[in-house]
């Protein structure tokens, strides 16, 4: 039987995504990852009530070649031990590739409920860009915005609107349920 899961952007949810241009960035380095305060009791409240988390997140500057990969798998490894996540699952690639997996598409959400038989339709998408919510909504999942007030496009009817991934605990074990 398919369960529900929470599905989490990485920059700017779970760690500091310094500001660029009104724009979030993501972190170089493992020395530069900072993890969100709240961010590991959040994440240990909705594991605790059963939910696997799933890091979805869009690395552009892989395919264009300001990121090195290995640093993001490093990112990706610290977090997913800090935090306890499940998987956390990257798109490469950026716009011009028009690949199935890069957000605003539902590639990384539909693929990894596939891998660990996930609902969709009883799941949540957490992020904070309109790219994330987009992703959540054509998946089939509800949405959680968190605003970070960054200057660029904003989504479009998230189901919940918070500053911090702590706000929207309980709304998510509830909706859920």
């Amino acid at each position: 039987m398919s369960r529900p899961a929470v599905f989490l952007d990485r920059d700017g949810v779970l760690n500091f995504a310094p500001i660029l241009d009104g724009k979030p960035r993501a972190p170089a380095t493992l020395a530069d990852v900072q993890v969100l305060p709240g961010v590991p009791r959040a994440c240990a409240v909705l594991r605790d009530a059963g939910y696997p988390l799933i890091c979805a997140t869009n690395q552009p500057d892989i395919d264009r070649g300001t990121a090195d990969p290995q640093a993001v798998a490093q990112i990706n490894g610290l977090l997913q031990e800090l935090l306890g996540l499940t998987e956390v699952v990257i798109c490469p690639h950026d716009d011009a590739e028009n690949c199935r997996c890069r957000k605003p598409k539902p590639g990384m959400l539909t693929d990894a409920a596939a891998r660990h038989d996930l609902d969709l339709s009883r799941s949540v998408m957490v992020g904070d860009r309109w790219r994330d919510i987009a992703a959540g909504q054509a998946a089939g999942t509800g949405t959680v915005f968190i605003d970070r007030g960054y200057q660029e496009r904003q989504p479009e009817r998230p189901d919940l609107i918070v500053k911090e991934l702590e706000e929207a605990t309980e709304w998510i074990i509830h909706r859920l349920g």
